[in-house]
């Protein structure tokens, strides 16, 4: 007796709908290995973008003087470098140099409305000074938002800071990136402050940040390890070690930020002295710091972090100008102030040649 075939390939439509399902199944592995490809090529790229700006960006970044570049170049990059936090490990290492950029970006905005604000004062325009004043605090609340950001990245890579356990850096830029993070943890808290808003900053990190400096070497920072901790004793009271002077280890600290042509100690011993209301303490910081700037030039690999402190006390110098004149810090003349004894100029009296 012979078999008859399977009737349901008989069907005029059986064909179409087994090839309808073979193209179905091959499009869905191809599509799946597309995926996977695309996967590794944006780990891949990801692993390299972070490699490359931690190993040449940032140090690139930091033999230039162009802080508005540095600026542009965190706000710009940022989302897309961090994105690739979404198909490898989290850049937290790039995340604290870009954060802790990108609050200074906006801590710069801050500034300059505080000037708008005091010129405003100065001559007696309430409303606008109230406008600046307003816009002065919104910029600080995106500061503060954008260092501790950043702290929150540093303390995801290295571990929580000031526990007496130092981490064990792979080399300088590594131990770099730590000290960085450090000071954005300290911004994010002044930030925080200037804006009169609870951004989250936890109120001790001041003195945490005080005791995670000694994971560093003071010597190869330009004395900015010590500076900061200094600055710490001098703002909270009850800081300060038994037997230590806040304003002694500053004006150390000075010294050797002046000798590396890395500047930084400078801006710390500013802030320190207006903490106390010492007005001539900071006129002084800033006469010592034009009059370095003369005498010594920046470190080729680090011209960023000096021009960065010029920027600062720039800042402090102008806002003393403003608050006393309407006006900045006059164009090349840093380090001079509104109140300064001019020097008495010899004259000849024509009298006697008649």
């Amino acid at each position: 007796m012979t078999q008859s075939p399977n009737p349901s390939l008989n069907q005029p439509t059986a064909w179409p709908r087994l090839k309808a399902l073979a193209t179905a199944l091959m499009a869905s592995a191809l599509l799946s290995g597309c995926g996977v490809v695309n996967n590794m090529i944006y780990k891949t790229t990801g692993d390299v973008m972070q490699g490359f700006s931690r190993d040449h960006t940032v140090p690139y970044l930091m033999e230039s003087s162009d802080l508005a570049m540095g600026c542009a170049m965190s706000e710009a990059t940022a989302p897309l470098l961090m994105s690739f936090g979404r198909v490898t490990s989290e850049p937290d290492q790039l995340a604290v140099m870009l954060y802790l950029s990108a609050g200074g970006c906006a801590e710069e905005k801050a500034r300059e409305f505080e000037l708008d604000g005091l010129a405003a004062m100065h001559a007696m325009n309430a409303n606008e000074a109230e406008d600046a004043l307003i816009r002065q605090k919104r910029a600080y609340v995106l500061a503060s938002e954008r260092y501790f950001k950043s702290w929150k990245h540093h303390n995801a890579y290295y571990g929580e800071p000031g526990t007496g356990e130092c981490p064990d850096f792979e080399d300088d830029k590594d131990e770099f990136i730590y000290m960085a993070g450090l000071l954005s943890g300290l911004q994010a808290l002044n930030a925080q402050i200037q804006s009169t808003s609870s951004i989250g900053v936890p109120a001790n990190v001041g003195s945490i940040v005080a005791r995670a400096t000694s994971c560093l070497e003071n010597d190869k920072w330009w004395g900015a390890p010590m500076a900061l901790r200094a600055t710490v004793w001098a703002m909270i009271p009850g800081a300060q070690p038994q037997g230590e002077d806040a304003f002694e280890r500053l004006a150390i600290a000075d010294e050797q930020g002046e000798a590396a042509g890395v500047r930084l100690p400078h801006v710390f011993h500013a802030i320190a002295a207006i903490n106390k209301g010492d007005q001539d303490m900071v006129k002084s910081v800033i006469r010592e710091h034009a009059r370095s700037l003369e005498e010594t030039p920046a470190d080729a690999d680090w011209r960023f972090v000096d021009a960065m402190a010029t920027n600062m006390i720039v800042a402090i110098s102008d806002r003393m100008w403003v608050e006393n004149t309407g006006h900045r810090t006059p164009l090349g003349q840093l380090g001079t102030f509104w109140d300064d004894q001019r020097e008495e100029v010899e004259t000849m009296n024509l009298d006697d040649l008649l």
